[in-house]
Protein backbone atom coordinates (compact mmCIF):
# COMPACT_ATOMS: atom_id res chain seq x y z
CA UNK A 1 0.00 0.00 0.00
CA UNK A 2 1.29 3.46 -0.92
CA UNK A 3 1.91 5.58 2.14
CA UNK A 4 -0.22 8.78 2.24
CA UNK A 5 1.88 11.83 1.44
CA UNK A 6 0.33 13.87 4.20
CA UNK A 7 1.47 11.42 6.85
CA UNK A 8 4.65 13.54 6.75
CA UNK A 9 4.63 17.29 7.22
CA UNK A 10 5.23 19.23 4.02
CA UNK A 11 6.44 22.85 4.08
CA UNK A 12 4.10 25.36 2.39
CA UNK A 13 4.60 25.55 -1.37
CA UNK A 14 4.98 29.34 -1.25
CA UNK A 15 7.87 28.95 1.20
CA UNK A 16 9.58 26.45 -1.09
CA UNK A 17 9.17 28.81 -4.06
CA UNK A 18 10.57 31.62 -1.95
CA UNK A 19 13.54 29.49 -0.91
CA UNK A 20 14.28 28.39 -4.50
CA UNK A 21 14.28 31.97 -5.76
CA UNK A 22 16.35 33.31 -2.86
CA UNK A 23 18.88 30.46 -3.05
CA UNK A 24 19.29 30.92 -6.79
CA UNK A 25 19.63 34.71 -6.65
CA UNK A 26 21.27 34.92 -3.19
CA UNK A 27 19.27 38.04 -2.54
CA UNK A 28 16.03 38.67 -0.62
CA UNK A 29 15.44 41.85 -2.62
CA UNK A 30 15.82 40.16 -6.03
CA UNK A 31 13.74 37.15 -4.95
CA UNK A 32 10.98 39.44 -3.70
CA UNK A 33 10.95 41.31 -7.02
CA UNK A 34 10.91 38.03 -9.01
CA UNK A 35 7.94 36.67 -7.03
CA UNK A 36 6.16 40.03 -6.82
CA UNK A 37 6.41 40.10 -3.02
CA UNK A 38 7.70 42.59 -0.49
CA UNK A 39 11.12 42.18 1.12
CA UNK A 40 9.57 41.46 4.58
CA UNK A 41 7.26 38.84 3.01
CA UNK A 42 10.09 36.84 1.42
CA UNK A 43 12.16 37.12 4.64
CA UNK A 44 9.20 35.79 6.63
CA UNK A 45 8.81 32.85 4.22
CA UNK A 46 12.46 31.87 4.66
CA UNK A 47 12.29 32.28 8.44
CA UNK A 48 9.15 30.12 8.62
CA UNK A 49 10.81 27.44 6.45
CA UNK A 50 13.92 27.41 8.63
CA UNK A 51 11.76 27.07 11.75
CA UNK A 52 9.78 24.28 10.12
CA UNK A 53 12.94 22.39 9.13
CA UNK A 54 14.73 23.30 12.39
CA UNK A 55 17.88 24.24 10.48
CA UNK A 56 19.44 27.41 9.10
CA UNK A 57 19.42 27.57 5.32
CA UNK A 58 21.21 30.92 4.88
CA UNK A 59 24.05 32.80 6.49
CA UNK A 60 23.46 36.54 6.68
CA UNK A 61 26.78 38.31 7.20
CA UNK A 62 27.93 41.79 6.25
CA UNK A 63 24.92 42.30 4.00
CA UNK A 64 25.94 39.23 2.01
CA UNK A 65 23.66 36.21 1.75
CA UNK A 66 25.14 32.72 1.38
CA UNK A 67 23.76 29.20 1.63
CA UNK A 68 24.67 27.06 4.61
CA UNK A 69 25.71 23.45 4.01
CA UNK A 70 22.11 22.42 4.71
CA UNK A 71 20.87 25.03 2.24
CA UNK A 72 23.29 23.78 -0.42
CA UNK A 73 21.96 20.23 0.00
CA UNK A 74 18.33 21.34 0.09
CA UNK A 75 18.36 23.65 -2.95
CA UNK A 76 18.85 21.12 -5.80
CA UNK A 77 16.21 18.81 -4.33
CA UNK A 78 13.67 21.61 -3.98
CA UNK A 79 14.47 22.88 -7.48
CA UNK A 80 14.00 19.40 -8.98
CA UNK A 81 10.71 18.90 -7.13
CA UNK A 82 9.32 22.25 -8.29
CA UNK A 83 10.41 21.58 -11.88
CA UNK A 84 8.64 18.21 -11.75
CA UNK A 85 5.44 19.85 -10.48
CA UNK A 86 5.58 22.48 -13.22
CA UNK A 87 6.26 19.85 -15.90
CA UNK A 88 3.44 17.59 -14.69
CA UNK A 89 1.00 20.49 -14.63
CA UNK A 90 1.97 21.55 -18.17
CA UNK A 91 1.47 18.00 -19.45
CA UNK A 92 -2.05 17.89 -17.99
CA UNK A 93 -2.91 21.34 -19.34
CA UNK A 94 -1.83 20.32 -22.83
CA UNK A 95 -3.68 17.00 -22.70
CA UNK A 96 -6.83 18.98 -21.92
CA UNK A 97 -6.31 20.97 -25.16
CA UNK A 98 -6.21 18.26 -27.88
CA UNK A 99 -6.53 20.87 -30.66
CA UNK A 100 -3.13 22.37 -29.82
CA UNK A 101 0.25 20.85 -30.60
CA UNK A 102 3.61 22.23 -29.47
CA UNK A 103 6.52 20.98 -31.58
CA UNK A 104 10.10 21.47 -30.41
CA UNK A 105 13.02 21.45 -32.85
CA UNK A 106 16.42 23.07 -33.31
CA UNK A 107 16.46 26.52 -34.94
CA UNK A 108 18.35 25.32 -38.02
CA UNK A 109 15.87 22.47 -38.60
CA UNK A 110 12.85 24.73 -38.14
CA UNK A 111 14.15 27.30 -40.63
CA UNK A 112 15.72 25.13 -43.33
CA UNK A 113 13.62 21.94 -43.27
CA UNK A 114 10.47 21.86 -41.15
CA UNK A 115 8.83 25.22 -41.91
CA UNK A 116 8.30 24.53 -45.63
CA UNK A 117 6.68 21.16 -44.87
CA UNK A 118 4.04 22.41 -42.47
CA UNK A 119 1.61 23.71 -45.09
CA UNK A 120 1.01 20.08 -46.09
CA UNK A 121 0.28 19.16 -42.46
CA UNK A 122 -2.10 22.09 -42.01
CA UNK A 123 -3.98 21.06 -45.16
CA UNK A 124 -4.60 17.64 -43.63
CA UNK A 125 -5.27 18.84 -40.07
CA UNK A 126 -6.66 22.39 -40.25
CA UNK A 127 -8.25 22.04 -36.80
CA UNK A 128 -4.86 21.68 -35.06
CA UNK A 129 -3.18 24.85 -33.82
CA UNK A 130 0.58 24.35 -34.19
CA UNK A 131 3.15 26.12 -32.06
CA UNK A 132 6.82 25.75 -33.03
CA UNK A 133 9.37 25.95 -30.22
CA UNK A 134 12.83 26.47 -31.70
CA UNK A 135 15.79 25.87 -29.43
CA UNK A 136 19.54 26.44 -29.52
CA UNK A 137 20.92 25.14 -26.25
CA UNK A 138 18.14 22.68 -25.36
CA UNK A 139 19.38 19.42 -26.91
CA UNK A 140 16.97 16.97 -25.30
CA UNK A 141 13.17 16.87 -25.23
CA UNK A 142 11.73 19.55 -22.93
CA UNK A 143 8.57 17.75 -21.84
CA UNK A 144 7.46 20.73 -19.78
CA UNK A 145 7.31 23.03 -22.81
CA UNK A 146 6.47 20.83 -25.82
CA UNK A 147 4.26 17.89 -26.76
CA UNK A 148 6.91 16.33 -28.98
CA UNK A 149 10.38 17.12 -30.26
CA UNK A 150 12.39 16.46 -33.40
CA UNK A 151 15.84 15.92 -31.94
CA UNK A 152 19.14 14.11 -32.32
CA UNK A 153 19.98 11.50 -29.70
CA UNK A 154 23.48 10.14 -29.26
CA UNK A 155 22.90 8.19 -26.03
CA UNK A 156 20.36 5.72 -24.66
CA UNK A 157 16.76 6.94 -24.80
CA UNK A 158 15.42 7.69 -21.26
CA UNK A 159 12.76 5.24 -20.07
CA UNK A 160 10.12 7.98 -19.74
CA UNK A 161 10.47 8.99 -23.41
CA UNK A 162 8.76 7.32 -26.37
CA UNK A 163 11.07 7.42 -29.40
CA UNK A 164 10.16 7.18 -33.08
CA UNK A 165 13.24 6.91 -35.35
CA UNK A 166 13.38 9.15 -38.42
CA UNK A 167 16.83 8.63 -39.95
CA UNK A 168 20.48 8.00 -39.19
CA UNK A 169 22.84 10.95 -38.99
CA UNK A 170 24.99 12.12 -41.88
CA UNK A 171 27.83 14.33 -40.70
CA UNK A 172 29.52 16.31 -43.48
CA UNK A 173 31.10 19.73 -44.17
CA UNK A 174 29.48 22.53 -46.18
CA UNK A 175 30.66 25.87 -47.51
CA UNK A 176 29.78 28.47 -50.13
CA UNK A 177 30.58 27.60 -53.73
CA UNK A 178 32.62 30.80 -53.96
CA UNK A 179 34.74 29.66 -51.00
CA UNK A 180 36.52 27.02 -53.11
CA UNK A 181 36.95 26.31 -56.76
CA UNK A 182 33.66 24.70 -57.79
CA UNK A 183 35.28 21.48 -59.00
CA UNK A 184 37.72 21.07 -56.12
CA UNK A 185 37.23 18.24 -53.62
CA UNK A 186 39.34 18.29 -50.48
CA UNK A 187 40.67 15.40 -48.47
CA UNK A 188 40.16 15.64 -44.69
CA UNK A 189 43.89 16.44 -44.36
CA UNK A 190 43.53 19.36 -46.76
CA UNK A 191 40.28 20.61 -45.25
CA UNK A 192 41.83 21.12 -41.80
CA UNK A 193 43.92 23.97 -43.22
CA UNK A 194 40.81 26.06 -44.01
CA UNK A 195 38.78 28.19 -41.56
CA UNK A 196 36.47 25.81 -39.68
CA UNK A 197 33.29 27.06 -38.03
CA UNK A 198 32.64 25.30 -34.72
CA UNK A 199 29.19 25.05 -33.10
CA UNK A 200 29.70 24.83 -29.34
CA UNK A 201 26.16 23.73 -28.47
CA UNK A 202 25.82 20.65 -30.71
CA UNK A 203 26.20 16.97 -29.86
CA UNK A 204 28.58 16.43 -32.80
CA UNK A 205 31.96 18.01 -33.37
CA UNK A 206 34.74 18.34 -35.92
CA UNK A 207 36.70 15.77 -33.93
CA UNK A 208 33.98 13.17 -34.73
CA UNK A 209 34.39 13.85 -38.44
CA UNK A 210 38.21 13.84 -38.42
CA UNK A 211 38.44 10.79 -36.14
CA UNK A 212 36.25 8.78 -38.52
CA UNK A 213 38.70 9.67 -41.30
CA UNK A 214 41.53 8.16 -39.26
CA UNK A 215 42.93 11.52 -38.15
CA UNK A 216 42.58 11.00 -34.41
CA UNK A 217 45.56 13.12 -33.36
CA UNK A 218 44.72 16.06 -35.56
CA UNK A 219 44.66 19.52 -34.00
CA UNK A 220 41.54 21.25 -35.28
CA UNK A 221 41.99 24.99 -35.64
CA UNK A 222 38.64 26.37 -34.43
CA UNK A 223 38.95 29.66 -36.25
CA UNK A 224 35.35 30.70 -35.66
CA UNK A 225 32.86 29.48 -33.06
CA UNK A 226 29.16 30.08 -32.49
CA UNK A 227 26.43 28.50 -30.35
CA UNK A 228 24.03 28.00 -33.27
CA UNK A 229 24.12 25.75 -36.34
CA UNK A 230 21.78 28.22 -38.05
CA UNK A 231 24.39 30.94 -37.58
CA UNK A 232 27.23 28.62 -38.68
CA UNK A 233 25.41 27.78 -41.93
CA UNK A 234 24.71 31.45 -42.65
CA UNK A 235 28.38 32.23 -42.10
CA UNK A 236 29.37 29.36 -44.41
CA UNK A 237 27.01 30.71 -47.11
CA UNK A 238 28.69 34.11 -46.77
CA UNK A 239 32.09 32.53 -47.42
CA UNK A 240 33.41 32.88 -43.87
CA UNK A 241 34.51 29.26 -43.54
CA UNK A 242 33.42 25.62 -43.54
CA UNK A 243 30.60 24.43 -41.28
CA UNK A 244 29.81 20.89 -40.11
CA UNK A 245 26.17 19.81 -40.46
CA UNK A 246 24.23 16.70 -39.54
CA UNK A 247 21.32 15.21 -41.44
CA UNK A 248 19.38 15.92 -44.64
CA UNK A 249 18.16 19.32 -43.48
CA UNK A 250 20.30 21.29 -45.92
CA UNK A 251 19.51 19.35 -49.13
CA UNK A 252 17.51 22.26 -50.57
CA UNK A 253 20.43 24.64 -50.04
CA UNK A 254 22.78 22.17 -51.70
CA UNK A 255 20.44 21.63 -54.65
CA UNK A 256 20.00 25.39 -55.10
CA UNK A 257 23.76 25.98 -55.06
CA UNK A 258 23.69 28.06 -51.89
CA UNK A 259 25.98 25.46 -50.31
CA UNK A 260 28.42 22.87 -51.61
CA UNK A 261 30.13 19.86 -50.03
CA UNK A 262 33.93 20.38 -50.15
CA UNK A 263 34.85 16.82 -49.09
CA UNK A 264 33.35 13.42 -49.91
CA UNK A 265 34.04 12.08 -46.41
CA UNK A 266 30.84 11.55 -44.37
CA UNK A 267 30.12 10.05 -40.93
CA UNK A 268 26.94 8.09 -40.17
CA UNK A 269 27.80 5.60 -37.44
CA UNK A 270 26.61 7.38 -34.29
CA UNK A 271 23.29 8.54 -32.90
CA UNK A 272 19.89 8.87 -34.50
CA UNK A 273 17.36 11.54 -35.46
CA UNK A 274 13.85 10.94 -34.23
CA UNK A 275 10.64 12.20 -32.65
CA UNK A 276 10.44 12.19 -28.86
CA UNK A 277 7.34 12.45 -26.69
CA UNK A 278 6.36 11.37 -23.20
CA UNK A 279 5.53 7.68 -22.78
CA UNK A 280 2.17 8.67 -21.33
CA UNK A 281 1.44 11.00 -24.27
CA UNK A 282 2.21 8.74 -27.25
CA UNK A 283 -1.46 7.80 -27.66
CA UNK A 284 -2.67 11.39 -27.94
CA UNK A 285 -4.30 11.84 -31.34
CA UNK A 286 -2.50 15.05 -32.28
CA UNK A 287 0.91 13.50 -31.50
CA UNK A 288 0.09 10.32 -33.43
CA UNK A 289 -1.18 12.36 -36.38
CA UNK A 290 1.94 14.55 -36.56
CA UNK A 291 4.34 11.61 -36.17
CA UNK A 292 2.66 9.51 -38.85
CA UNK A 293 2.37 12.50 -41.19
CA UNK A 294 6.06 13.49 -40.84
CA UNK A 295 7.28 9.95 -41.58
CA UNK A 296 5.10 9.78 -44.70
CA UNK A 297 6.07 13.31 -45.76
CA UNK A 298 9.79 12.53 -45.52
CA UNK A 299 9.33 9.57 -47.87
CA UNK A 300 7.18 11.57 -50.28
CA UNK A 301 9.32 14.72 -50.16
CA UNK A 302 12.91 13.83 -49.24
CA UNK A 303 14.02 17.47 -49.58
Amino acid sequence: MIEPLFSKKLPPLKSLRGFESTARLLSFRKAAAELNLTHPAISHQIQSLEEDLKVKLFDRRHRQLTLTNAGKRYYPMVREALELLISASEVIRRSASPDQLKVQSYVSISIRWLAQRLSRFRTLYPQLALQLISTIHQQGFDEGSADLAIIFCRDKIPSNIHWTPLFKPTLFPVCAAKFLLADRVLTPEQLQKYPLITVTSELWHWSDWFNAAGLEDIQVAHNISTDSTAMAVEMAMDGEGIALVNGPFFDRDLAAGRLMVPSAHQVSHFGEWGIACGQDMQGQQSIKAFTQWLIQDIHAHPR
